[in-house]
């Protein structure tokens, strides 16, 4: 589930300056955020993942780091509309939720298996 939304959420923040005019600075972080989640999306260890580098831990962490950056920018870009400001502001809170509320251990079909061996009755 968790790498439906990051799919998910990388294509709304890509979208959605675009499809409401928002400023050039306000695009540009959110095409860079949308970039990087795509990104780290793809080298994560899970369903999803196409090449699996970085634990699922890891991967949360950057949800979170992105998230408190939205936030972080709702609360800094003052000059800003207040509805921009508040659509940053709860992207970033749901990135933060989403990273706090998902079970980091991947499921067994997003585990690697080659080179490892089972031990019996484990």
């Amino acid at each position: 589930m968790h790498g439906i939304l990051d799919y998910a959420t990388a294509g709304a923040l890509f979208a959605l300056p675009r499809m409401f005019g928002w400023s050039e600075h306000v695009t540009t972080l959110l095409t860079v955020l949308a970039i990087a989640t795509v990104i780290y999306s793809l080298i994560t260890r899970c369903e999803l993942g196409a090449f699996k580098a970085i634990p699922m831990r890891g991967h949360l962490l950057l949800d979170f780091m992105s998230g408190a950056l939205l936030c972080a920018a709702a609360l800094m870009l003052r000059d800003e509309p207040d509805g921009v400001r508040l659509a940053l502001g709860m992207l970033g809170l749901f990135e933060i939720g989403a990273a706090l509320l998902t079970d980091p251990t991947p499921s067994p079909a997003a585990t690697p298996t080659v080179g490892r061996t089972r031990s019996p009755g484990l």
